[in-house]
């Protein structure tokens, strides 16, 4: 008698019950990866942005650098490209302490992210960051540091 009071008080899930668990899962699965993928996708994108802001502030003090070794005169965005690598500007004197790299013409890579920069006209230097962490994205991320 005992033992058939056992067997009657056993608990558990139904086979409906687990089902409908899972489907729930699945339900929840197809929702958050799409909308993980965008995020990942969409903080690529800020943190390009953030390196653009970087690469800005390094011109802002190549520039006051190079104004100030040059009697407030401006370079053109060439020379200045040039300065900050290490490189004699075709005209105007360098300040010492340009550096390798520090805003290169080809695309370079450096901790996180590859990036290069360009002349665009005389008075502007364009930044393009066309990796973040190894991946490539989908649209490079530019932006612009005009000499005023």
């Amino acid at each position: 008698m005992n033992a058939r009071r056992v067997v009657n008080n056993q608990q558990g899930f139904t086979l409906i019950e687990i089902i409908a668990v899972l489907v729930l899962l699945g339900i929840l699965a197809a929702v958050a990866i799409p909308k993980y993928m965008d995020l990942t996708d969409t903080a690529r994108q800020k943190a390009a942005q953030g390196q653009i802001s970087e690469v800005k502030g390094r011109l802002s003090s190549g520039l006051n650098g190079y104004m100030l070794a040059n009697s407030g005169t401006k370079p053109s965005a060439g020379d200045l490209i040039n300065c900050l690598n290490g490189v004699a500007a075709g005209t105007g004197t360098c300040p010492s302490g340009g550096a390798a790299n520090t805003c290169p013409a080809a695309a370079t890579t450096e901790g996180d992210f590859e990036f290069a920069c360009a002349a665009s006209g005389a008075n502007a230097v364009t930044i393009t960051v066309t990796k973040v962490q190894n991946v490539t994205l989908t649209t490079p991320v530019t932006g612009t540091f005009t000499i005023q």
